[in-house]
């Protein structure tokens, strides 16, 4: 008898136990649950108020919040005769030719403020290496040449902005030689020719607007 009531006991034991264990579990996944719906809904709802909302100077791409600093580019007046400076902001960068190469970019995205764009809206940067101290050497893909419209005016235009883009902003820079698909040509397209380096040219600049050297 007595092992009787000991057997029940232990299994109302080991059955309170059980019931402890199954509670123990449901709260445990029910706060598991809550919280991941907690986290869901504060994500959503940031999304949602930044969708709305969005900041005072429109979002951002992790290119546009690096360091930016003002720059001096050079386009073409109405008349094509003349370059004219325009202020640009553009990625800060360590490297001299990561730098010249955001030069390079900002010139070939075109005029923000009117100007007559120097470059085709086709054209490729294919890369920027320093040449001894004083030197770049700019490297284009073919698609410069191939969509160029060709002519001394446009040429000179195209060579100079972007001779005295690089030359203004980088001062240990004199000097600029253009490549067009890793290799040196006669001419960009027949009327300039390009074997030789090229430096900044003063006269192509508009006389009001000439600026002064940093």
């Amino acid at each position: 008898m007595k092992v009787l009531m000991a057997t029940k006991k232990q299994k109302r034991t080991e059955e309170v136990r059980h019931k402890k264990t199954k509670k123990g579990r449901r709260v445990v996944l029910l706060s598991v649950i809550v919280g991941l719906s907690v986290l869901f809904l504060a994500i959503f709802f940031i999304t949602l108020f930044d969708y709305i909302y969005p900041p005072a100077g429109g979002r951002q791409t992790v290119a546009q919040k690096r360091d930016r600093h003002e720059v001096t580019l050079f386009f073409s007046d109405a008349n094509e005769r003349f370059l004219v400076e325009e202020k640009r902001f553009v990625p800060k960068e360590n490297e001299l030719e990561a730098q010249a190469a955001e030069l390079v970019r900002a010139l070939i995205a075109g005029s923000k403020t009117g100007l007559v764009n120097t470059f085709p809206e086709k054209a490729e940067l294919e890369g920027v290496k320093r040449e001894g101290e004083d030197g770049l050497s700019v490297n284009f893909r073919e698609s410069l040449v191939a969509n160029h419209p060709g002519g001394s005016t446009a040429e000179m235009a195209t060579v100079y902005s972007l001779t005295n883009t690089l030359t203004f902003n980088l001062p240990e820079i004199k000097k600029i030689s253009i490549l067009i698909g890793g290799k040196k040509r006669e001419s960009l397209k027949g009327h300039v020719g390009l074997q030789k380096p090229f430096t900044m040219n003063r006269e192509l600049i508009a006389p009001a607007a000439k600026p002064k050297e940093g």
